[in-house]
This record gives C-alpha cells, structure tokens and sequence, in this order.
C-alpha cells in the first residue's frame, strides 16, 4: 500500500495536467514501514529529458536522480516511489513502463491525463528479486492526513 498526503497526491497529478501533452515525471520520498506499506512525506518533480517520444516516454536524468536521493537522504527521507503520466492514455502500466522499472519495492505511481485533466490515478508496486522475474502489482493508494502512521 502506498499512504501519500492530499498536497502530494494533488501535485503530481497538477504537474501531469502542467506537461500535457507530454508525460510528466516525478520522485516520491518518504519511509518504508515494516508491514510493507510505504508513506510517502515529500515529492519531487523531475524534468522529462526524453526528447525523442516525450508524449508517451519518460525518463529522469540520472544526476537529478542522486541530487533528489541525497536531499532526501538529509532529510531523513528514502526513495519510496517515482510518478508519471499517461496523457490521454489509462493509468495502466505499460511494457515499456515494467522494462523501466528497477527500483524493486517502490511504488510506480500513473496518472490519466485526458485531454488535459487528470482523472485516474493508479499505484503499482514493482514485486520480485532481479529483472527477469520483475512485475507490477495493483496497490491501493491511501490518501492520509500528514499525521497519520
């Protein structure tokens, strides 16, 4: 399960609606908890350097990257989870979305963008050990209170 804040779970879907058509991209920081779930206490935006299909790829520069973990990491905040959108497209996974996806036990976050708004907004969790048994599963996204475990 992955618990996000309404000021987080609300800014990647406005920056999915801001980069319409193309997709958007983004870092979800927070805590991993012991009983699986992830919380997600800050989000990052990240800038799509794909230059070659930006309206249905997406990809993060990887200096960015370790800029974002290392702040985070001051913080106290590990990488819980990457966002990005699907405009005018389901907030499904795609194949080239689970070839992507490395970071194991982090939540891929898609959001529908549909002629500019967003509108579904779906969590999966990449499961598994190494790349050739890697999957994304369905998780539910729990939209909390700050306060909240």
């Amino acid at each position: 399960m992955l618990k996000i804040a309404p000021k987080d779970h609300e800014a990647l879907r406005r920056h999915g609606e801001e980069t319409y058509p193309h997709e958007c991209c983004g870092v979800l920081l927070g805590r991993f908890n012991d009983d699986g779930t992830r919380v997600v206490t800050s989000s990052a935006r990240c800038g799509n350097t794909r230059t070659d299909s930006p309206q249905n790829r997406y990809n993060i520069d990887p200096r960015e990257l370790v800029r974002i973990q290392r702040e985070g990491r001051e913080r106290g905040e590990d990488i819980v989870g990457f966002y990005h959108s699907h405009p005018d497209h389901p907030a499904r996974w795609s194949q080239t979305d689970l070839a992507e996806a490395h970071w194991f036990g982090c939540s891929y976050v898609i959001t529908s963008v549909e002629k500019g708004s967003a509108t579904i907004t779906n969590s999966f969790e990449l499961a598994g050990t190494e790349e050739n048994d890697k999957q994304l599963i369905d998780e539910k996204i729990q939209v909390i209170s700050a306060s909240a475990p």
